[in-house]
């Protein structure tokens, strides 16, 4: 798998944005998932809602830019687009829990192919937990998106027939985006949407060690 050119993190997240369709409420997930605010097309209007409390954010200020008091729920400086509003905690989960979201992105430690979804702990002692909002999130949003690097750093698969990890939630995710290819998920087991270049579904599908339908 070395031999290929894997999508960077900043292809990635232009390829989820282009994903994204016009009017959708969505929310960006904490670590490569903020990435994705610097790429939905100028022309389309796509809401992006922050657990922080924020509706109507923008992609990241430029250098210099930057106001401390303007952060998402990973502590980055952003910014807010015209219209767009900051309101409570409270009110923010309620609209996470209530079902206002049509999509959420989330990064993952696995992906299990019916789609179950582990993103908080990775259960090693001492680890520290850090769930989040993504529990709220993963339930209460219409689809749940992934972004992640295919495979660890060590070589295993991220996308997994059970996941070992503590789960965040049960059948939530629909779509994985990945370095190496675009995958759909749940009861039916994996689909092929897109794949970069030079790499076969046979192939993917002997990597990851589960079948993937073309």
């Amino acid at each position: 798998m070395n031999a290929f050119k894997r999508r960077t993190k900043e292809e990635l997240a232009q390829l989820v944005a282009q994903d994204i369709p016009e009017g959708a409420y969505v929310n960006l997930g904490i670590g490569q998932p903020t990435l994705v605010a610097n790429f939905i097309p100028k022309e389309r209007e796509v809401i992006l809602q922050s657990e922080n409390g924020i509706l109507g954010m923008g992609p990241a200020p430029l250098a210099g830019d930057e106001d401390f008091d303007l952060i998402n729920a990973g502590k980055q400086p952003v910014t807010l687009l015209k219209g767009g509003a900051f309101f409570h905690h409270a009110d923010s989960f309620a609209m996470m829990r209530g079902g206002h979201l049509d999509i959420c992105v989330l990064g993952a430690f696995q992906v299990s192919a019916s789609g179950d979804l582990a993103n908080w702990s990775t259960g090693e002692q001492g680890a520290i937990p850090a769930v989040g909002g993504a529990m709220d999130l993963a339930v209460g949003a219409k689809q749940t998106w992934v972004m992640m690097d295919l495979f660890t750093k060590t070589g295993e698969s991220k996308i997994v027939s059970a996941c070992s990890y503590p789960l965040t939630g049960l059948g939530c995710v629909s779509r994985i985006y990945s370095d190496l290819a675009t995958l759909s998920c749940g009861p039916d087991g994996l689909g092929l949407i897109d794949i970069i270049d030079g790499l076969d579904v046979g192939t993917l599908s002997q990597r990851i060690g589960l079948p993937v339908r073309a």
